[in-house]
């Protein structure tokens, strides 16, 4: 009789559930860890055994989770910027006017950094910082992100007569705008009158970016 296929007896299946859930919760450890350390230093600066003693656990389990530390680096990026894409492609998608679309994703971004503060500073110096594997990361990841920008804002009607080089172009402006807004964001306190000038400002500059949307005119037309 063939037992391949056969399922697990349940001692084995529960601890292997209990193994998956002790190395997701090591894994974890690690990654924060990493960013409280990364608020006070560049993560071409931090030392695995940093990184460990800082988790609690042994260097060499840091290898179980992460080749390196531009490794764990590209980890943070996808956490980070990830967790943005269905979020923007919903409010894309939603057929509210235009001031409405600012007024939301001005909100999103203040919500976001708010709510990860360590994510986004880690971003906004590792972008153009020393580890090449984590640039390359974070540029990929901005490019998928503007990509949905630009499918979403093809489907909109502003964007009628537009070719595919200018959709993108004004997708790759909104993701920058609101990129120098939750960096600015992260230097304000929740509520103070820094932060609502900081608002303000970006629902300024989006007005503007939409103003000039209605107006553009193909440079081949």
């Amino acid at each position: 009789m063939d037992h391949t296929d056969a399922p697990a007896p349940v001692g084995e299946a529960a601890a292997s559930n209990s193994r998956a859930v002790r190395k997701e919760r090591t894994r974890r450890a690690l990654l924060d860890a990493a960013l409280g350390l990364l608020t006070e230093q560049s993560l071409s600066g931090l030392g695995l055994r940093e990184v460990t003693r800082a988790a609690g656990i042994a260097p060499t389990a840091f290898y179980r989770h992460f080749r390196d530390i531009p490794d764990l680096g590209v980890a943070l990026v996808d956490e980070a910027l990830g967790s943005l894409h269905q979020v923007v492609r919903a409010l894309l998608a939603a057929g509210a006017s235009a001031e409405d679309r600012i007024t939301d994703a001005v909100a999103l971004i203040a919500t976001h950094v708010r709510a990860y503060p360590a994510h986004v500073r880690f971003i906004a110096r590792e972008r153009h910082g020393g580890v090449r594997a984590v640039r390359e990361a974070t540029d990929r990841e901005l490019r998928g992100f503007s990509y949905e920008v630009a499918t979403g804002l093809a489907a909109q009607p502003e964007s009628r007569g537009w070719t595919v080089r200018d959709v993108q172009m004004l997708a790759e402006l909104y993701v920058d705008l609101l990129l120098l807004t939750a960096t600015s964001l992260l230097e304000t306190e929740p509520g103070s009158e820094a932060e609502r000038a900081v608002l303000t400002g970006a629902r300024r500059k989006l007005r503007v970016v939409a103003l000039g949307r209605r107006h553009w005119q193909d440079e081949g037309a």
